[in-house]
């Protein structure tokens, strides 16, 4: 299946199938999900998110999509316009990849922000809970 790309300043109410619609200004894409069962799949752009990049051949997100949250439970990569279909995931491989998104997420603003007030707040409370 090929997914084309439509650049737009905001999403449109009706998504159509086999089209990437992506808001760089907002930093957001969305698309029906590739399996067909047309429920829209909403993906924010940013350092700690999904990446796009547009190629000659497509367009292209990285890191995978895991539909988890839906009943289909979809999960495939959008590569360069291809959908390249990816193994569904256990409920332990969710949490795990939930957890990864989290302290990648976590790294990142530490990084970004090491002398922050809030941020030692939040590694102090987050150490506190478990």
């Amino acid at each position: 299946m090929r997914i084309e790309l439509e650049q737009v300043r905001t999403m449109p109410a009706r998504l159509e199938p086999g089209v990437l619609y992506v808001s760089e200004e907002f930093e957001t894409a969305a698309h029906l999900c590739a399996c067909g069962c047309r429920s829209k799949v909403r993906t924010p752009l940013g350092p700690t998110e999904w990446r796009f990049t547009h190629y000659a051949e497509g367009p292209s997100l990285q890191p995978s999509i895991g539909n988890w949250q839906l009943p289909c439970k979809s999960h495939y990569w959008i590569d360069r316009g291809e959908i390249k279909w990816s193994t569904k995931w256990s409920h332990e491989q969710i949490a795990a990849g939930r957890a990864a998104e989290e302290r990648r997420r976590e790294h990142h603003y530490a990084v970004l922000y090491p002398d922050r007030w809030w941020a030692r707040v939040w590694r102090w409370l987050k150490s506190m809970l478990g």
